[in-house]
Protein backbone atom coordinates (compact mmCIF):
# COMPACT_ATOMS: atom_id res chain seq x y z
CA UNK A 1 0.00 0.00 0.00
CA UNK A 2 1.52 3.27 -1.25
CA UNK A 3 0.10 6.71 -0.11
CA UNK A 4 2.20 8.56 -2.06
CA UNK A 5 1.13 9.59 -6.19
CA UNK A 6 2.97 7.26 -8.40
CA UNK A 7 5.18 9.45 -9.44
CA UNK A 8 6.36 10.98 -6.28
CA UNK A 9 7.09 7.87 -4.90
CA UNK A 10 9.08 7.03 -7.82
CA UNK A 11 11.27 9.75 -6.88
CA UNK A 12 11.33 8.90 -3.49
CA UNK A 13 12.61 5.27 -4.61
CA UNK A 14 15.35 6.66 -6.74
CA UNK A 15 16.79 9.45 -5.18
CA UNK A 16 17.14 6.93 -1.65
CA UNK A 17 19.77 3.92 -1.22
CA UNK A 18 19.82 1.02 -3.14
CA UNK A 19 19.76 -2.50 -1.18
CA UNK A 20 22.88 -4.56 -1.02
CA UNK A 21 23.54 -6.92 -3.52
CA UNK A 22 22.46 -10.22 -1.29
CA UNK A 23 19.11 -8.30 -0.60
CA UNK A 24 18.23 -7.68 -4.01
CA UNK A 25 18.68 -11.44 -4.77
CA UNK A 26 16.73 -11.88 -1.28
CA UNK A 27 14.19 -9.96 -2.76
CA UNK A 28 13.88 -11.55 -6.01
CA UNK A 29 13.88 -15.33 -5.05
CA UNK A 30 11.37 -14.46 -2.53
CA UNK A 31 8.86 -13.77 -5.46
CA UNK A 32 10.30 -16.66 -7.57
CA UNK A 33 9.90 -19.03 -4.06
CA UNK A 34 7.45 -17.87 -1.95
CA UNK A 35 4.07 -17.73 -0.93
CA UNK A 36 2.63 -14.09 -0.31
CA UNK A 37 5.87 -12.70 -1.53
CA UNK A 38 3.74 -9.51 -0.85
CA UNK A 39 4.48 -9.45 2.87
CA UNK A 40 8.28 -8.58 1.86
CA UNK A 41 8.88 -5.06 3.77
CA UNK A 42 10.75 -4.06 0.35
CA UNK A 43 13.73 -2.03 -0.52
CA UNK A 44 12.80 1.39 0.16
CA UNK A 45 11.07 0.12 3.40
CA UNK A 46 14.76 -2.33 4.30
CA UNK A 47 16.12 1.13 3.42
CA UNK A 48 14.31 3.07 6.34
CA UNK A 49 14.61 0.15 8.54
CA UNK A 50 18.68 -0.14 7.93
CA UNK A 51 18.54 3.61 8.67
CA UNK A 52 16.75 3.67 11.55
CA UNK A 53 19.41 0.80 13.13
CA UNK A 54 22.32 2.45 11.98
CA UNK A 55 21.38 5.67 14.00
CA UNK A 56 20.48 3.93 17.14
CA UNK A 57 23.66 1.06 17.12
CA UNK A 58 20.92 -1.64 18.99
CA UNK A 59 23.34 -4.40 20.91
CA UNK A 60 20.00 -6.47 21.48
CA UNK A 61 17.28 -6.67 18.71
CA UNK A 62 14.38 -8.86 18.14
CA UNK A 63 12.26 -9.15 15.54
CA UNK A 64 8.81 -11.18 15.70
CA UNK A 65 7.84 -12.13 12.59
CA UNK A 66 10.74 -13.21 10.28
CA UNK A 67 8.81 -13.93 7.02
CA UNK A 68 12.33 -14.61 4.35
CA UNK A 69 14.87 -12.51 6.54
CA UNK A 70 15.09 -9.36 4.42
CA UNK A 71 13.93 -6.76 7.39
CA UNK A 72 15.87 -9.12 9.92
CA UNK A 73 19.34 -8.87 7.42
CA UNK A 74 18.38 -5.09 7.44
CA UNK A 75 18.32 -4.51 10.68
CA UNK A 76 21.69 -6.31 11.54
CA UNK A 77 23.32 -3.61 9.52
CA UNK A 78 23.47 -1.48 12.59
CA UNK A 79 24.69 -4.00 14.92
CA UNK A 80 27.71 -3.02 16.81
CA UNK A 81 30.17 -6.16 16.35
CA UNK A 82 28.92 -7.89 19.89
CA UNK A 83 25.39 -7.09 18.93
CA UNK A 84 23.02 -9.95 18.23
CA UNK A 85 19.38 -10.05 16.11
CA UNK A 86 16.76 -12.68 17.35
CA UNK A 87 14.11 -13.27 15.21
CA UNK A 88 11.01 -15.65 15.59
CA UNK A 89 8.42 -16.98 13.13
CA UNK A 90 5.96 -19.37 13.51
CA UNK A 91 6.65 -20.77 9.79
CA UNK A 92 8.67 -23.61 9.54
CA UNK A 93 8.85 -24.29 5.94
CA UNK A 94 10.74 -21.04 5.37
CA UNK A 95 13.17 -21.38 7.89
CA UNK A 96 15.45 -23.55 5.55
CA UNK A 97 15.20 -20.64 3.01
CA UNK A 98 15.89 -18.06 5.31
CA UNK A 99 18.91 -19.98 7.01
CA UNK A 100 20.61 -19.81 3.41
CA UNK A 101 20.74 -15.84 2.77
CA UNK A 102 21.59 -15.28 6.92
CA UNK A 103 24.87 -17.76 6.01
CA UNK A 104 25.57 -15.41 2.93
CA UNK A 105 25.63 -11.84 5.00
CA UNK A 106 28.30 -10.52 6.63
CA UNK A 107 26.36 -10.82 10.55
CA UNK A 108 25.51 -14.50 10.37
CA UNK A 109 27.46 -14.99 13.27
CA UNK A 110 25.16 -12.50 14.81
CA UNK A 111 21.71 -13.59 13.43
CA UNK A 112 19.64 -16.22 15.51
CA UNK A 113 16.27 -17.25 14.01
CA UNK A 114 13.71 -19.03 15.84
CA UNK A 115 11.00 -20.91 14.90
CA UNK A 116 7.81 -20.99 16.66
CA UNK A 117 4.95 -19.25 18.74
CA UNK A 118 6.06 -15.81 19.57
CA UNK A 119 4.02 -15.63 22.52
CA UNK A 120 5.27 -18.55 23.88
CA UNK A 121 9.34 -17.91 23.00
CA UNK A 122 9.74 -14.11 24.07
CA UNK A 123 9.16 -14.91 27.93
CA UNK A 124 11.82 -17.35 27.49
CA UNK A 125 14.29 -15.07 26.06
CA UNK A 126 16.57 -13.92 29.46
CA UNK A 127 17.11 -10.44 27.30
CA UNK A 128 16.65 -6.69 27.42
CA UNK A 129 16.05 -5.12 24.13
CA UNK A 130 17.52 -1.75 22.46
CA UNK A 131 15.04 -2.59 19.03
CA UNK A 132 12.02 -4.45 18.96
CA UNK A 133 10.11 -4.43 15.35
CA UNK A 134 6.85 -5.80 15.33
CA UNK A 135 5.67 -7.25 12.07
CA UNK A 136 4.10 -10.83 12.90
CA UNK A 137 0.26 -11.66 12.78
CA UNK A 138 -1.42 -8.68 13.76
CA UNK A 139 -4.32 -10.18 15.96
CA UNK A 140 -1.28 -10.03 18.64
CA UNK A 141 0.19 -7.32 18.61
CA UNK A 142 -1.07 -5.47 21.69
CA UNK A 143 -0.15 -8.46 22.90
CA UNK A 144 3.79 -8.77 21.99
CA UNK A 145 3.53 -4.74 23.00
CA UNK A 146 2.72 -5.91 26.68
CA UNK A 147 5.34 -9.17 26.67
CA UNK A 148 8.17 -6.73 25.56
CA UNK A 149 7.63 -3.21 26.69
CA UNK A 150 9.36 -4.18 30.44
CA UNK A 151 12.39 -5.54 28.78
CA UNK A 152 12.71 -2.13 26.76
CA UNK A 153 16.41 -0.70 27.70
CA UNK A 154 15.59 2.88 28.11
CA UNK A 155 15.90 5.10 25.13
CA UNK A 156 15.19 1.53 23.29
CA UNK A 157 13.20 1.90 19.59
CA UNK A 158 9.87 -0.28 19.02
CA UNK A 159 9.18 -0.46 15.17
CA UNK A 160 6.04 -1.62 14.46
CA UNK A 161 4.86 -2.23 10.81
CA UNK A 162 1.70 -2.35 8.57
CA UNK A 163 -0.25 0.00 11.56
CA UNK A 164 -2.01 1.72 8.83
CA UNK A 165 -3.83 -1.46 7.16
CA UNK A 166 -4.25 -0.23 3.84
CA UNK A 167 -6.22 2.56 5.10
CA UNK A 168 -8.82 0.52 7.00
CA UNK A 169 -7.82 2.05 10.02
CA UNK A 170 -9.42 5.20 9.44
CA UNK A 171 -12.95 3.38 8.16
CA UNK A 172 -15.97 2.22 9.96
CA UNK A 173 -15.00 -1.01 10.94
CA UNK A 174 -16.32 -4.71 10.34
CA UNK A 175 -17.35 -5.57 13.64
CA UNK A 176 -15.55 -9.02 12.49
CA UNK A 177 -12.70 -7.92 11.21
CA UNK A 178 -9.93 -8.85 14.06
CA UNK A 179 -6.76 -7.56 12.46
CA UNK A 180 -8.19 -3.76 11.60
CA UNK A 181 -9.77 -3.76 14.76
CA UNK A 182 -6.99 -5.04 16.79
CA UNK A 183 -4.92 -2.22 15.06
CA UNK A 184 -7.11 0.58 15.99
CA UNK A 185 -7.09 -0.80 19.49
CA UNK A 186 -2.41 -0.73 19.43
CA UNK A 187 -2.40 2.14 17.40
CA UNK A 188 -4.48 3.81 20.33
CA UNK A 189 -2.49 2.10 23.14
CA UNK A 190 1.10 3.73 21.85
CA UNK A 191 -0.28 6.80 21.44
CA UNK A 192 -1.36 7.18 24.73
CA UNK A 193 1.07 4.63 26.72
CA UNK A 194 3.19 7.13 28.92
CA UNK A 195 6.09 4.97 28.68
CA UNK A 196 6.64 5.89 24.79
CA UNK A 197 7.09 8.40 22.16
CA UNK A 198 5.36 7.50 19.40
CA UNK A 199 5.10 9.17 16.01
CA UNK A 200 3.34 7.20 12.94
CA UNK A 201 5.01 7.45 9.23
CA UNK A 202 3.15 6.69 6.10
CA UNK A 203 5.55 4.68 4.94
CA UNK A 204 4.35 2.04 2.24
CA UNK A 205 1.34 0.46 4.66
CA UNK A 206 2.64 2.69 7.80
CA UNK A 207 5.30 2.30 10.02
CA UNK A 208 5.26 3.47 13.41
CA UNK A 209 8.13 4.32 15.86
CA UNK A 210 7.90 4.28 19.59
CA UNK A 211 10.85 5.63 21.77
CA UNK A 212 11.32 4.30 25.33
CA UNK A 213 11.65 7.08 27.91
Amino acid sequence: MNFLPDAIDRYVVNHSQEAPALLQQLEKETWQRVLSPRMLCGAYQGRILAMISKMSRPRRILEIGTYTGYSALCLAEGLPEDGQLITIDINEERHHFVQQFFDKSPYKDQLTPMVGNALDLIPTLNDTWDLVFIDADKTNYVNYFKLIIDKMNPGGIILSDNVLWSGKVVEKPDPEDVDTNTLVTYNELLRSDKRIETLVLPVRDGLTISRVK
